[in-house]
């Protein structure tokens, strides 16, 4: 049975999940080749190609596979429009590779420990290729302690925080998020320093989290990523990378956190696995999963790439699947949505719903619903001004301003 046309009549969606791959067989070429061009809207595809981050993809492997042919199918002006999207992504993407280098370099000359990953150093160990993934920003892990040396190193080349805090709750943020975004000259949004994979509220602890004299290794504290760090070369230049399983463990992490709304964080998956195969030990990937109770997340993701994608996926994956008979539920409604290029509320009860689902254990069900109902997102803070005596209150706040969307029945 085909999953996709039962997921969805989209035919360009159909035909974008076959170019999602760099592992072009002779019969997936043939298969392309062969395909009812006539039938496809092509500025639908492309603006569906783009929406999932894989027009670059799709492009290379469309023009590639046209231009062997031997009576060229492929619209002249759709090929042109193709070439200038691929070439376009190209150059952002070289400058971007050359941005990471440099500011890298930088954190090194501090001797500050940071992990760059997703961005240009995936595109090149799971893609082998800077062109073939497109991306925006560039990510950097550090641990929390470093975070503001980290963050005067960016400014001193040029970097800086795309919105102001004030001491007081830049250190409030550090306990209770992940994240920050810094602005350059290139434009906004450019950088992030994470100094954890997820925001607090999502109750997916590392192990020193849930025993704090227990530093086990088998968590994903951006401490032990670094300590399990290795090397990986990008444009000739050697930087520290996740391990194999911590990247598995990561983007799936990351898939799931924005449901799957764009089909490249599945082949981000597919071309991980595939092109890391000799370097993953399933073992280590389960029993971290198993003791972060995420291991349904990772079946969702593997469910994902057999039925969307088609692709092969090792037998310890199928297995994954099959330990939980929640996951074909969870991923047909996912790939519905998925083919509809659905998108979500991060703030809505909608998406908090279907992330609550995704959680196999009851206690970190309930985990995540109470740290839900009591750590303040930025929109809380920006509500109310309160002197950091204080800061326990925006946990009030927080509780207020949902019981009034639930009340009104807005997600906004």
């Amino acid at each position: 049975m085909n999953l996709r046309l039962q997921a969805t009549a989209n035919s360009e969606f159909e035909f974008l999940c076959t170019l999602a791959t760099t592992n072009l067989s002779p019969e997936l070429r043939l298969r392309i080749a062969n395909w009812n061009f006539s039938s496809l809207d092509w500025p639908k595809f492309i603006s569906q190609a783009e929406h999932h981050g894989i027009l670059p993809l799709a492009a290379h492997n469309l023009l590639e596979i046209d231009s062997a042919t031997p009576t060229a199918r492929l619209p002249s002006e759709i090929a042109g429009e193709l070439q200038l999207a691929y070439d376009a992504n190209l150059r952002r993407n070289l400058w971007f590779a050359s941005e990471m280098l440099r500011i890298q370099q930088h954190f090194e000359s501090k001797q500050l420990r940071a992990i760059p990953y997703k961005g240009p150093v995936l595109a090149q160990t799971a893609y082998s290729d800077l062109a073939l993934r497109s991306f925006s920003d560039l990510d950097f892990l550090i641990s929390s302690a470093d975070f503001i040396r980290a963050k005067q190193a960016l400014d001193e080349i040029g970097y800086h925080p795309s919105c102001e805090m004030t001491p007081a709750v830049e250190r409030f943020w550090l306990r209770k998020n992940n994240e920050r975004m810094f602005d350059g000259a290139a434009g906004k949004y450019l950088v992030e320093l994470q100094w954890a994979i997820l925001p607090h509220f999502y109750a997916v602890d590392s192990a020193h989290d849930r025993h704090r004299n227990d530093r086990r290794a088998n968590d994903l504290a951006v401490e032990n990523l670094i300590a399990r760090a290795r090397r990986t070369t990008v444009a000739d230049y050697e930087v520290p990378s996740l391990s194999a399983e911590d990247n598995l463990l990561v983007l799936c992490l990351h898939a799931a956190k924005h449901l799957w709304m764009r089909l490249i964080w599945l082949t981000d998956i597919a071309e991980t696995l595939r092109s890391e195969a000799p370097a993953i030990n399933q073992a280590q990937v389960l029993a971290r999963a198993s003791a972060l109770g995420i291991v349904r997340i990772l079946g969702v993701n593997f469910w994902l790439i057999k039925n969307l994608l088609r692709e092969e996926i090792p037998t310890w994956a199928e297995e994954t699947i099959a330990s939980d008979q929640s996951v074909p539920t969870l991923g047909q409604e996912l790939a519905k949505r998925l083919a509809a290029s659905a998108t979500y509320n991060f703030e809505s009860t909608e998406y908090f719903r279907r992330i609550l689902k995704l959680r196999e254990r009851p206690t970190d069900q309930a985990k995540y619903l109470w740290r839900l109902l009591s750590t303040p997102g930025q929109s809380d803070l920006a509500a109310v001004t309160l002197p950091e005596s204080m800061f326990s209150l925006y946990r009030v706040v927080r509780l207020a301003r949902l019981l009034k969307k639930v009340l009104l029945k807005t997600d906004d």
